[in-house]
């Protein structure tokens, strides 16, 4: 998979259950679903894994 670059990740919540993460993908605000088979959901997951934290939802 090609890298993307992530520069941050937040929890979205809804109903007071995460549904999702709020990222900036190569410079772009976006709404990943946390869907294994998302391709933005699998980079964010290899950002993990390389040390970087997905932010708790405000």
């Amino acid at each position: 998979m090609e890298q993307m670059s992530i520069t941050s990740a937040q929890y979205i919540q809804f109903g007071g259950e995460d549904s999702g993460i709020a990222a900036t993908i190569a410079g772009i605000i976006m709404s990943v679903p946390l869907d294994p088979a998302n391709r933005h959901y699998q980079a964010i997951q290899e950002w993990v894994a390389e040390g970087n934290t997905i932010e708790e939802a405000d």
